[in-house]
């Protein structure tokens, strides 16, 4: 895992630390086995667990997904960003923005049909992601749709 400078608060990203250019040297890489996505940090020579990110939001039980903005991304977000910073608290307030801007964007293409992404370009990301900062609270939401009422009847 990386071990990383804590944040400051919920609004900043977590600064440079002497671990840095190891950091900075993480690479993450997403492709297909027989159709189900698969990413791996490469740099530690192992596969992204998904286990470890449902426990911070369940948006996708089945699994990761990549190149939309849908709930596989999400879940892939919040696991990117818990795995690079390991800080719950960092990953479960900007996994949002960072599907939005970053994994919605990723796609399997050229020869190899994977995508890339290395820690400086989440450093990157997150640097610029300050407005689109969404917390989820662990709540239930309950909408209730009411029957629209019937108009009176006219007299023909």
């Amino acid at each position: 895992m990386n071990r990383n400078v804590p944040v400051a608060s919920s609004e900043s990203v977590p600064v440079a630390s002497p671990g840095q250019s190891h950091r900075d040297a993480v690479e993450y890489v997403g492709f297909r086995v027989d159709g189900q996505a698969v990413v791996l940090n490469l740099s530690e020579h192992r596969r992204l667990p998904l286990e470890r990110s449902l426990d911070i939001v369940n948006h996708s039980p089945s699994g990761f997904e990549w190149g939309y903005s849908g709930s596989g991304p999400a879940q892939l977000a919040c696991a990117l960003l818990l795995d690079y910073y390991d800080d719950e608290q960092f990953a479960r307030d900007h996994y949002i923005a960072f599907r939005n801007q970053v994994v919605s964007q990723l796609e399997c293409d050229g020869a190899a049909a994977c995508w890339h992404l290395t820690g400086e370009k989440i450093d990157a990301a997150m640097a610029t992601l300050t407005d689109d900062v969404v917390a989820i609270d662990d709540v239930l939401l309950i909408v209730v749709v009411a029957p629209r009422a019937r108009e009176p009847t006219r007299p023909a």
